[in-house]
């Protein structure tokens, strides 16, 4: 087996034993079945304390001589009776109890039997009747008292009901409770559950925000580590799942640095390698004829520059950089005081301090680049920095001849020249906008260019803010 492949191998190895050495921890499974099992239980403690603590609704018992009282003035000073005038005749009741209650209201207002007919059972059996009927002897005889009690009873009407009366002319009367929809009882049921809420909502949130918190935490590290692939690996501490997740990613992080760092000095080492044999060809073109020797020599300066740059590229893209806060502005001042010292046509709007985190040198050799690439082409350069909700943009402007539509979307590829001349001193190398994106995305951001409307370019970097 090869170095390498043995190297791999291992480093393979070592990835998966980090992936599998997790902590212990209850499964995010178990913390969600927990949660919803305690919030369960806590709604049927308050339920069962409701039944406890909370007394039953007490039934509004209402005698026939109020009934007749009723249909006669038309007045009940508890205000809990309504009555109103029905064309419609009543259907007669099947219930014995209904007929003898009606005949007795008939016989208080001086009125056949017929006139009067009472629905009391017309939805079912009425709400509390087995409660208020009196019991089955069982031992020695009830007293007189008990007996007036529970015939009193057997001679009123609870619940639902309804009382038709004979007006004559195919009118009736129609008396019912004034039931309302909030009663007393009622108010207390919502009260309760009111309190119950209240006490269940702070708990369930605690709970669930605590089963929730390293799902955020593994979220916010993934949004760090895609602004800085060189970041921390995930320290996170949570259910076995999230532990994996965070422990794969680290691996994957690693992986993809690796690859990153290999494949970059595979392009510095051909880089390097290249300047040899330019070196010959430069010495051998010594005795070449003079024509041949300075077009050829000519190339060779510029595939040497090339080099250069590729090389300085590379470097820059690979060295370790140190994030901190720093004031945006303040860095954007001192690279356009640095181009005005030199007599270029450059200038800073004026703004508040904006701060990032970032690294200085690659921040300023990014706005570097494009006040620079405004004064070559351009003549002058306008540089703007401002806020837009979470992110800082850098925008770069000015008054030149634009791009073209295709150069626009071309332009950020390594070694592109929209001037096709051969002069180094006005194409340049064309690495310079390939930089600026390659600073921007390692810091969370992007750039792009446009035209102007009023002529010109606009390049605009958004960075995290």
């Amino acid at each position: 087996m090869s170095t390498a492949a043995a190297t791999s191998a291992r480093d393979t190895g070592a990835d998966e034993g980090r992936v599998r050495r997790l902590p212990q921890s209850w499964p995010l499974f178990l913390r969600i079945f927990a949660l919803m099992l305690i919030t369960v239980l806590l709604v049927q403690v308050l339920n069962f304390a409701t039944l406890l603590l909370m007394p039953p609704p007490t039934p509004i018992i209402f005698s026939t001589t109020r009934i007749a009282a009723f249909a006669r003035t038309g007045v009940d000073p508890a205000r809990l009776l309504k009555t109103e005038i029905s064309t419609r005749r009543p259907d007669p009741t099947d219930s014995p109890r209904d007929r003898r209650l009606g005949a007795i209201i008939a016989t208080d207002l001086g009125l056949p039997a017929s006139a009067v007919v009472v629905e009391a059972e017309r939805s079912g059996r009425p709400m509390f009747a087995d409660a208020l009927r009196p019991p089955i002897p069982m031992g020695p005889p009830l007293g007189p008292r008990r007996h007036r009690n529970f015939a009193a009873l057997e001679n009123a009407l609870f619940g639902p009901f309804v009382v038709s009366i004979d007006t004559g002319g195919g009118r009736w009367r129609v008396i019912r409770p004034n039931s309302a929809i909030m009663g007393p009882w009622r108010i207390r049921i919502i009260l309760w559950f009111l309190v119950a809420l209240a006490v269940v909502a702070p708990i369930a949130w605690l709970l669930a925000r605590r089963v929730v918190k390293p799902i955020g935490q593994f979220t916010a590290a993934v949004e760090r580590l895609g602004r800085d692939p060189r970041a921390e690996p995930l320290t996170l501490i949570g259910p076995p799942e999230i532990a994996e997740a965070a422990s794969a990613f680290n691996v994957m992080q690693e992986r993809l640095n690796r690859y990153v760092e290999d494949r970059t000095t595979l392009i510095a080492a051909v880089a390097h390698d290249l300047r040899t044999p330019l070196m010959r060809l430069s010495l051998r073109l010594e005795k070449a004829p003079e024509a041949l020797r300075i077009a050829t020599e000519d190339d060779i300066q510029e595939m040497s520059h090339r080099i250069g740059a590729a090389m300085a590229f590379v470097r820059d893209m690979t060295r370790n950089v140190r994030r901190q806060r720093l004031d945006l502005r303040s860095l954007a001042e001192s690279v356009t005081d640095e181009f005005a010292d030199r007599g270029d046509d450059v200038v800073l709007q004026a703004g508040d301090p904006l701060t990032i985190e970032g690294d200085v040198p690659s921040l300023k050799a990014l706005i570097g680049n494009l006040v620079g690439n405004a004064i070559k082409y351009a003549g002058h350069a306008e540089v703007l920095l401002y806020r837009d909700r979470d992110t800082v943009v850098i925008e770069v402007q000015d008054r030149g001849p634009g791009m073209q539509p295709d150069d626009l979307i071309r332009a950020f590829e390594p070694f592109f020249r929209a001037e096709q001349s051969r002069n180094r001193d006005t194409g340049g190398i064309g690495l310079g906008l390939a930089s600026v994106r390659a600073v921007a995305r390692a810091h969370g951001g992007d750039a792009t260019l446009e035209t102007r409307p009023e002529g010109g370019l606009r390049a605009r970097i958004t960075l995290p803010g």
